[in-house]
């Protein structure tokens, strides 16, 4: 049974539901459409699923998008409704020829949906039946002829059973018969089906038999060389004897001084660490209070394209007919003719690093939303296309939520608790490193900033946060290796609130998204710790890997997590961003999998290298 039908604009204004059905939903299916699929770009997907306590819904949809209507059915996901897609198509017909703009409601409507509600039940019905009624001729048609070929079977197995129960000296000659179809015949008699059918074809299988034998003889043969040539082989290599492996000496020249060791490290212990006397590191301001330029020459670039797009239009329609269509404009835009530029634009987005299956989802939706609207006059198809594509990445890519740390870590204060982040990722991508750049940018902000070293399982990674908490002399709390992290961050929280530091930035141990004992022990941390910000760490070089390793992060977080209500990934820090030139498209493949924003930006390998993510001058270099 269908559970409600809407109709309402897209800037939010309910024209119409229907009274009838008026079914309390549960949860809010509606609004978390809006959220995650319409306003993520994500239209162009069949359907949505919505799962809520004790209840389980698929919605769909349709668009307007000259008008600006959305048509949108709730069912339940069990019943499996056939007449959904036809219904929302007669509605959005029938309510097209009643729709004014100027008028709000539409209570004349229930009548009419009544009538079209039946006509699609009625004709779900219908499709049901034939199918039924198709079903039972096929199968009827299935076991006649089985049943023919059964009849085949037992009369060959009776005239064979007669013929052996006449003569007992005929087994000898069956067997012969045999020989003959493997293509020996010795020759020796052999016995004959009597029916002139059966003879006939006897007679091809033989012919083509005997065309494809091969000699038994000649197969012994060469299988007896082979053997005999790998006998060889193996005498050879058994009586050569193991060669010594040569050890390269380093070359000595006449008048040259002794050799010595290129190692500059200095002789001390664990133990004299104390004695070092480290002087702070100052390189100056953070590039996060920078604020970046993006030169302005996109309009040259746009009229560069426009020229291009206009010579291939020209090309494949004639200049008065394209000319035409520019100054008169397209009554209404429909898919065949949005294909060739959204195949344009999806090979663009793939060159420059966007995983294959966002770049398709990405066109499907520009597609739903630009389709059935109007052409404006002297606008060509491939600018309105890009335009649109444009507006949809300018939306993914900005932030839905407020992304300012230093005020989060200011409330917090208030609160007198530390704020806390932990830093989570696959091994390799620069967590630590990037960890001692965000210490660096809070301390610029005069914030105090404590380290907990929890990647206990890699060795060296304690070493490592050590030495960057000693070049920016801010306190580290470690237990060494082979120790349980959540616990370390527990008591690292705790030893910062008795300390009174601000911010508490959390190491993990790298970990791929497939390892299950790694990723339960970091969904535990997360449970344990209850931190204020999960940061996943990421590298900008990666492809349609992005995809695989925030959609695992993500999954197995809230599989393995105790909690009904499981924290997943707040934010994204990408780094090796220096290093990728235009392929910028990691960011925009991680945004679109998570819908978490991209809050920091690594760019290099000093501790100023991290900046903010700028929307438009990666927008722009991803339609360049």
């Amino acid at each position: 049974m269908l559970e409600q039908l809407l109709i309402f604009t897209r800037g939010g204004l309910i024209l119409w539901t229907c009274k009838e059905l008026g079914n309390a939903l549960k949860g809010s299916p509606i609004d978390t459409l809006i959220r995650s699929c319409l306003l993520e770009e994500r239209s162009g997907a069949a359907s949505y699923n919505y799962d809520a306590p004790g209840a389980a819904y698929i919605l769909k949809w349709t668009f307007h998008n000259d008008l600006g209507l959305v048509f949108v059915a709730v069912y339940q996901r069990i019943l499996h409704l056939l007449y959904v897609d036809d219904l929302l198509a007669m509605v959005k017909r029938e309510f097209l020829e009643i729709y004014d703009p100027k008028r709000a409601l539409y209570n004349d409507f229930d009548d009419v949906f009544q009538q079209l509600r039946k006509e699609a039940e009625a004709r779900a019905q219908e499709m049901k039946k034939s199918e039924q009624v198709s079903q039972p001729t096929n199968n009827m048609i299935g076991k006649r002829q089985g049943q023919v070929q059964k009849s085949g079977i037992q009369g060959g197995n009776k005239k064979k059973s007669s013929g052996e129960s006449g003569n007992d000296g005929e087994d000898g000659e069956n067997v012969k018969g045999r020989k003959i179809e493997n293509g020996h015949t010795n020759g020796k008699t052999f016995a004959v089906d009597r029916s002139p059918f059966m003879g006939s074809v006897n007679r091809k299988e033989n012919v083509s038999s005997n065309n494809r034998a091969f000699d038994v003889n000649k197969l012994q043969k060469l299988r007896a060389k082979g053997l005999k040539k790998v006998d060889t082989v193996t005498n050879k290599s058994s009586k050569e004897e193991p060669k010594k492996k040569i050890t390269k000496k380093n070359r000595v020249w006449d008048d040259s001084p002794k050799e010595s060791k290129l190692d500059f490290t200095d002789p001390v212990g664990e133990n004299d660490d104390e004695n070092i006397v480290v002087v702070a590191t100052d390189e100056g301001e953070s590039m996060m209070d920078k604020d970046e330029i993006v030169s302005s020459d996109s309009e040259m670039e746009e009229e560069e394209d426009a020229g291009k797009d206009s010579k291939i239009e020209t090309k494949k329609k004639g200049w008065f007919s394209s000319m035409f269509e520019s100054i008169a404009g397209k009554a209404n835009l429909e898919k065949a003719d949005l294909l060739p530029a959204l195949k344009a634009l999806k090979d663009k987005l793939m060159t420059k690093n966007v995983a294959e299956e966002i770049a398709e989802k990405l066109c499907e939706s520009v597609a739903a939303s630009l389709e059935g609207k109007k052409l404006a006059s002297f606008t060509r198809i491939s600018s309105t296309v890009q335009t649109a594509m444009e507006e949809a990445l300018v939306r993914i890519l900005t932030p839905r939520r407020s992304i300012d740390i230093l005020r989060d870590v200011h409330a917090a204060k208030e609160q007198r608790k530390p704020y806390v982040v932990v830093f989570v990722g696959v091994n390799g991508v620069g967590k630590s490193t990037n960890l001692a750049k965000v210490a660096y940018w809070l301390q610029q902000h005069n914030i105090n900033v404590m380290m907990a070293a929890c990647d206990t399982f890699r060795s060296g990674a304690v070493e490592q946060l050590r030495t960057h908490a000693r070049r920016l002399q801010i306190p580290i709390y470690e237990k060494g290796y082979e120790k349980d992290p959540a616990i370390v961050a527990k008591e690292a929280i705790q030893e910062a609130t008795r300390n009174g530091s601000d911010v508490v930035l959390v190491d993990t141990a790298g970990r791929m998204q497939d390892n299950e004992p790694l990723m339960r022990a970091l969904s535990k941390l997360i449970y344990l710790n209850s931190p204020d910000l999960v940061l996943f760490v990421g590298e900008a070089l990666v492809g349609n890997d992005a995809v695989d390793q925030l959609m695992k992060f993500n999954q197995k977080l809230g599989d393995l997590s105790p909690s009904p209500n499981p924290r997943l990934i707040d934010g994204i820090l990408l780094t090796k961003f220096d290093t990728i030139d235009d392929k910028v498209g990691a960011a925009l493949s991680m945004v679109y999998v998570s819908g978490a924003p991209v809050m920091f930006v690594g760019c290099g390998q000093s501790y100023t290298d991290l900046k903010k993510l700028n929307v438009k001058s990666i927008v722009k270099t991803l339609l360049k």
